[in-house]
């Protein structure tokens, strides 16, 4: 579910990087009449790449289905049960979201409030991903202090600021989606500005995200959750080096996929992190997770 909440952020962002997001001007049909693509309509490699994105969200939705049905097979406790639920409850939102971004010709805003749930759906599938591998019966404990829980906080919040601010540098950028939307609808912002914004709240994500780092070698904290925070400082790192690319080579179409895409890994690790905040110890040893959940399994009710 995490690497399809990631997965279709990229295929999103080659929508908009292609000019295809008019390819299809309707919804929930493609062309008025039809649900698929139509000769003629519009250039066919938009119709195409538009229509290949919106039949990604019946993969997703199958994927979210299929995780729900197992978590509630599983007898998983109510935490585990409720994250995957907002998964597929969330794809339908985005579905509504994505229609009424092409009702409005891709104006800027419907497009960053088409682009932020998705964000916070990578969050949740991260959450949803540390929380699942726990066993149900076992204790809560902190695996590091709450002043340091506070610090990945405050860096998740950070780095919300910088998907917030990342949504109006593509509002006022270049990379419209479709010509029609290039022309009205953008963010009548000077875009050097709004990108040195974006960018100075990326330098604080990066701080807090490295103090935090330090923080959990400093209390020797447990070799998983240093790794995974390596991996988050390197993956900023590299986000930040795209992000002075696009700034400096007037945003390469190449770059923009990376950069969604590595906006999707680095929200993933920041939430993982924050998630291991807290750690279960103790607990059965559950091939399922839950004691009953195993016991179906046992009885042949759960393959």
């Amino acid at each position: 579910m995490l690497i399809a909440q990631t997965g279709i952020l990229v295929s999103g962002s080659i929508v908009r990087v292609t000019g295809s997001g008019l390819g299809c001007i309707t919804w929930p049909e493609c062309h008025p009449g039809s649900l698929v693509p139509v000769a003629g309509a519009a250039p066919l490699v938009h119709q195409a790449i538009e229509f290949g994105n919106r039949l990604l969200t019946f993969v997703l939705a199958g994927i979210a289905i299929g995780l729900f049905v197992s978590v509630l097979r599983s007898k998983r406790r109510r935490m585990i049960i409720v994250l995957a639920l907002i998964q597929g409850l969330g794809i339908v939102v985005q579905a509504i979201l994505g229609a009424i971004s092409v009702k409005l010709q891709l104006a800027w805003w419907t497009v960053a409030m088409h682009f932020l749930p998705s964000m916070v759906l990578v969050w949740l599938a991260a959450v949803l991903w540390v929380r699942i591998g726990e066993p149900d019966d076992g204790t809560r404990v902190r695996a590091y202090p709450r002043t340091l829980a506070v610090l990945a906080a405050v860096s998740g919040a950070a780095l919300a600021m910088v998907l917030i601010t990342g949504t109006m540098v593509t509002g006022a950028g270049r990379h419209a989606g479709d010509a029609v939307a290039a022309e009205e609808g953008r963010l009548q912002l000077d875009l050097a500005y709004i990108a040195q914004i974006h960018a100075h709240f990326m330098y604080l994500y990066l701080g807090m995200t490295i103090g935090l780092l330090f923080g959990l070698y400093t209390i020797n904290a447990s070799t998983r959750v240093r790794k995974q925070g390596l991996w988050l400082i390197a993956m900023i790192v590299v986000q930040a080096a795209i992000g002075i690319i696009q700034y400096n080579f007037g945003i390469p179409r190449w770059t923009v996929p990376v950069h969604v895409g590595l906006s999707g890994v680095v929200c993933g690790l920041t939430a993982i992190v924050w998630a291991m905040a807290h750690t279960t110890t103790g607990g059965g040893t559950w091939r399922t997770g839950s004691r009953s959940g195993d016991a179906r399994l046992s009885a042949g009710r759960v393959h």
